[in-house]
């Protein structure tokens, strides 16, 4: 019996799939619970912050007022299910604020907020792409001094090094095709913002070409998610984001069994 086609993708979802596709199949297809991540946490309170800086004017989008959307962002997520899963000690939490507090903070050495021209902050997308449907959330779209598009997303993790930044760009290369898609309109340039230790931003311009690679790629991901779903082949991929995966005890690189994954998924009614 074939497993289920995901109903939509996601860039994330992509990336998870190339990197791993036994851990895709326990996060998508059996939809498995994951634990927390702290880094995954940091980086939606600095997103909310940023966020929240964003809807000023742009001469209120100072320092001060950014140190004001951060304490919102941490008061939210002070309650959030993924924040409280966490279990941080108070000793934990204030070196979580820190962390927040300096990424925020390298954030003004890299752009100043006050010369951004945001048409639209955290906009959810769907754009079809033949039979797959593919969805995402972008943090910024903005227009440039000469009136063109462009796409932003913030990053909170570590910069890539130079052979690996053609992979990174990937997932906001599908933004700006799905842009293009649903507003008839190809944006100019696409751009990470780099908030960690090492912060820069990383750009790049599109064109007829790159949307058309961007297509041709995404087709053949999900070409390969219906084969591994048709023939329930998904094999696992070791690499050093192996100690980040909540999915050992069914992975048969950790020892564990991906039959009971299954048996979970159906015991929690995800199947």
């Amino acid at each position: 019996m074939a497993f289920p086609l995901p109903s939509s993708l996601s860039p994330s979802r992509f990336s998870s799939f190339k990197s791993c596709p036994l851990s895709f199949r326990f996060s998508t297809i059996d939809r498995l619970p994951e634990e927390p991540s702290e880094p995954a946490v940091k980086g939606t309170t600095v997103h909310r912050a940023l966020e929240l800086l964003y809807m000023e004017p742009p001469a209120g989008r100072t320092r001060d007022r950014a140190a004001e959307t951060l304490e919102q962002a941490l008061e939210e997520m002070s309650t959030d299910s993924d924040y409280v899963g966490l279990g941080l000690s108070e000793a934990a939490a204030e070196r979580f604020a820190k962390d927040c507090t300096g990424m925020v903070d390298r954030y003004f050495g890299l752009e100043d907020p006050a010369k951004i021209h945001p048409i639209g902050l955290e906009i959810k997308l769907q754009a079809d792409l033949g039979s797959l449907k593919v969805r995402g959330v972008i943090d910024r779209l903005e227009l440039d001094a000469d009136g063109e598009l462009v796409v932003t997303d913030y990053k909170t993790g570590r910069a890539p090094r130079d052979g690996q930044v053609q992979e990174r760009m990937s997932g906001v290369h599908i933004y700006s095709m799905m842009v293009e898609k649903v507003f008839g309109k190809r944006p100019a340039k696409v751009q990470l913002i780099y908030l960690g230790r090492d912060p820069q931003i990383i750009e790049a311009t599109t064109s007829e070409r790159t949307v058309a690679g961007v297509e041709k790629k995404v087709g053949a991901v999900w070409a390969a998610v219906e084969r591994a779903c048709e023939t329930e082949d998904f094999r696992p991929r070791t690499s050093v984001l192996c100690n980040y995966c909540s999915f050992h005890e069914f992975c048969p690189e950790q020892g564990g069994d991906p039959a009971k994954a299954a048996e979970v998924a159906v015991a929690l009614g995800r199947v």
